[in-house]
Order: structure tokens, then C-alpha cells, then sequence
């Protein structure tokens, strides 16, 4: 059987599985098995073995669940309250002011949970009603949570980055501090997207009102302590792996340290506290861990099957010029995103196209972060982006499915913008890394 035909046959059966509601890691990796059965025979069935002892035991993936037990402990804590609070305190009493924390504090509390469903699901719980009660546009409101929440996947520490990291055999902490430019620039046009609008149309941001007491020094001192000492920690955990002195792995342990730390402080120590966290975390590592499993048997499958020649000589006979073959697999990475989430995504494509990538002439590092941009625009993208339905699930009654999808319109439209300037601008996303650890 042809590469060609197998390829088309394993897609139809994935997505009529998909189509049928199947769970995802069965339906990946048991339809690689059976298509693979009848093509090989018994032999086929040695791959789930060696794909367990490759994939399932690396080192970097221990930080996964280290990463979402610290998101866990801190969401837990009150420390998105506390960032919300020190946020609008510094940035003061402008129009949107609410809406710019919701995107600062909302992009840094999804980067803790680090997965873009939960970082949605968390941000909108603690800062949409605030939000609505206030009077602020309910469009801008949805709009917000779902771009600061869905940034969190391109905010180090993020689960897809470490699984592009793992099936690659890249250097994660390069990928996290190659993210750091790109999503600075993403926050900032956020930002500016909403000033300027709120500019243009008063109604959508109305001011707050003078609060009757102002706050004292004291109080003031310890909003901004609460808030900087959140931060403090987000910048200990990256800070570790880009000064070299722990491992992304090492430096999950640290965080989940540090949240502990961080709960005493704030007086929410508890044992359920961390019962409630630990039971969160092994249903949401339990879920990755058997979709990584599913997504990288049906991967090697297909990479054992020959895919990756595939792919060369069909762009090939095509005559795109290098350029031409990267913005084709950001098409397709695209499409993908309509119909599955980004755990799958990365780990049928990264193994596929990143060497393909590579052998044009271009970086690992700077094609893994147009990936993860691709995918947070992918999965936001009306009308089947997976996100939407995790933003509809905390919404109030009144809010339609149109009015998620004219809400995130704008802020994908930034993204997009994001995407292109680092397609064109690869330095920008290579410079830091390079300068601090050197040219990969």
C-alpha cells in the first residue's frame, strides 16, 4: 500500500472516530495499530512498546505534571485574586484600566496552569463577572479572557512547548525563552487594541467610580507585595532554566515549592487545598499522558511508514520556494486546530515537520514557536476552534455563540498579525535565546 493511500485511509478513520466522539489517544493510536496490522502484520505491534519507553519515560515530560500541580496550588490560593488586585492598583484609573489586568493577569495565570483549556476556564472564573458588573461590554469581556487565557500556552512554563520539546529532542528551555519576545509583542498590541477602542467607543469600558476610602500606604504595600511575589515566582521558575541553574524538569519541582510557600502566605495552607489540587492535577495529566501516548504511536507509526518523504516530495513537486512550504504546514496546523486540540496537533505534526523545516534551512527553536502561535489561532478560530466551547462553558445564560465568536475576532486578528511579523522577522524570536545561551 502506498504511503499516499495509507495516509488518506488513517485521516478518514481519525476523523469518523473523531466525528463519533471516540475518546483521543484511543482513537489515535488504536486505528494506527489496526490500519497498521493489516499492512504489517503482528510486527506493527512493536511499536507501542518502544513508543512508551521513548516518549512516556522521558525526563522532560516529568514536568508536566510538576507545571500543573504549581498552576493547581497557586489558582488555589488566591493568587489570581492578589495579581488581579496589584494590577489595577498600578495601572490606575483609566478607561479599559479592568480590561488591560484581565490581559496581564489572565496571560500570566494561564502560563501557570499551562494548558489552554484550563487557562481559559481558570481566568474566566475569577475575572469575567468582575468584568460584566461593572458595566464593561460583554464582548470585550469575553474577548479579553479568551486572548490573555489562551496566551498562557506561549508564556513559559507551557505544556505543549515541553511535548514539542520531547518528540523533537530540542532544547526546552530555548523554546521558552524564544517565547518571550512574541508574547510580549501579542500582550502589548492586546493592549493597545483596547485602549485605542475603548477610545473610539467610551461605552465599551466605562470608569470606575472614585472608591469612598482611598487606600492606605499599608494596604497599598501589601496589594503589591501579594501581586509582585506571584510574579516573583513565574520569574524564579524561568529564571532557573535561563541562568542554567536547573533543568525545565528541576525547575517544576522549584515552582511547586514555591506555591506551597505561597499558599502559607496568604493564610490558604490546607490540606484540601492541596487535596483538591493533587486530585486536579492527576485527572489533567491523566488525560495528556494518554492522549501523548495515543498521538505518538499513530506519529511514529506514520514516521515509520515514510510520511516525511511524503511530505518532502509533495511540496517539492509543487515548486514552492522554502518560504512557500513553511506558510503551507502553518495551513495545514491551521485546519487541524478547527477539529483537534493542541496536544495533538503538536505531537502529530512537530515529529513531521520540524525536520522538514530543518532540512530548508530554518530553526527548530523559531519554527516550534510559529507552531504554538499557529495553534492558539487555530483552536480560537470561529466557528469550531476547540477554545470557544471552554469560554462558552463559563459564560453566563445570556451569552450567545456569536457573541464568543465577534468577541475573539479582533484578538485573533492580532495573533495572526504576531504570527506573521515572527515568520518574517525570525530574529525576533531567536535573538533572545541565542544571546543568553548561546547560538543553538
Amino acid at each position: 500500500m502506498s504511503i499516499g493511500l495509507l495516509t488518506g485511509i488513517l485521516f478518514a478513520c481519525i476523523l469518523a472516530a473523531f466525528a463519533m466522539g471516540a475518546q483521543v489517544g484511543l482513537a489515535l493510536g488504536g486505528i494506527a495499530m489496526l490500519v497498521g496490522y493489516f499492512t504489517w502484520g503482528d510486527a506493527v505491534f512493536n511499536v507501542v512498546p518502544t513508543t512508551i519507553e521513548d516518549n512516556l519515560f522521558s525526563f522532560i515530560l516529568l514536568s508536566i505534571p510538576l507545571y500543573i500541580y504549581m498552576g493547581q496550588l497557586l489558582t488555589r490560593s488566591g493568587i489570581g485574586e492578589a495579581m488581579f488586585n496589584a494590577s489595577q492598583m498600578l495601572i490606575g484609573r483609566v478607561r479599559g484600566s479592568l480590561a488591560i489586568s484581565v490581559i496581564i493577569v489572565c496571560s500570566l495565570i494561564g502560563a501557570m496552569v499551562g494548558i489552554i483549556g484550563a487557562g481559559i476556564m481558570t481566568s474566566g472564573s475569577i475575572a469575567l463577572k468582575p468584568m460584566l458588573d461593572r458595566g464593561y461590554d460583554k464582548r470585550l469581556a469575553l474577548g479579553v479572557i479568551m486572548a490573555g487565557g489562551g496566551l498562557g500556552i506561549l508564556i513559559p512554563p507551557s505544556v505543549p512547548m515541553i511535548m514539542f520539546s520531547a518528540v523533537t529532542q530540542n532544547s526546552v528551555g530555548r523554546l521558552f525563552i524564544a517565547a518571550i519576545v512574541p508574547a510580549i509583542l501579542a500582550i502589548v498590541l492586546f493592549i493597545t487594541y483596547i485602549v485605542i477602542s475603548c477610545k473610539l467607543d467610551p461605552k465599551r469600558a466605562p470608569l470606575d467610580a472614585e472608591p469612598e476610602q482611598p487606600l492606605t500606604g499599608l494596604e497599598r504595600f501589601k496589594t503589591i507585595r501579594d501581586g509582585g511575589l506571584a510574579l516573583l515566582l513565574i520569574v524564579l521558575v524561568l529564571g532557573s532554566i535561563m541562568g542554567g541553574i536547573a533543568t525545565p524538569t528541576e525547575s517544576g519541582a522549584i515552582g511547586v515549592v514555591g506555591a506551597l510557600i505561597l499558599a502559607g502566605i496568604y493564610k490558604r495552607f490546607k490540606l484540601t487545598t492541596l487535596r483538591l489540587a493533587g486530585v486536579e492535577t492527576a485527572l489533567l495529566v491523566a488525560v495528556a499522558m494518554w492522549i501523548i501516548m495515543g498521538a505518538s504511536v499513530f506519529s511514529n507509526f506514520h514516521l515509520l511508514m515514510g510520511v516525511q518523504s511524503l511530505v518532502a516530495q509533495f511540496t517539492a513537486d509543487l515548486g514552492l520556494p522554502p518560504w512557500g512550504v513553511i506558510l503551507l504546514m502553518q495551513g495545514v496546523m491551521l485546519l487541524l486546530g478547527f477539529i483537534i486540540d493542541e496536544f495533538i496537533i503538536v505531537l502529530m505534526c512537530a515529529p513531521i515537520f520540524t525536520p522538514i523545516a530543518v532540512s530548508l534551512g530554518y530553526d527548530p527553536i523559531w519554527f516550534g514557536i510559529l507552531m504554538i502561535l499557529n495553534i492558539e489561532i487555530a483552536i480560537q478560530t470561529p466557528p469550531y476552534g476547540f477554545a470557544l466551547f471552554y469560554l462558552k462553558g463559563i459564560a453566563p445564560p445570556g451569552v450567545t455563540m456569536m457573541d464568543i465568536y465577534r468577541s475573539i475576532t479582533p484578538f485573533v486578528l492580532i495573533k495572526l498579525l504576531v504570527l506573521i511579523i515572527c515568520i518574517v522577522f525570525p530574529d525576533l524570536v531567536l535573538w533572545l535565546p541565542n544571546k543568553l545561551m548561546g547560538a543553538g
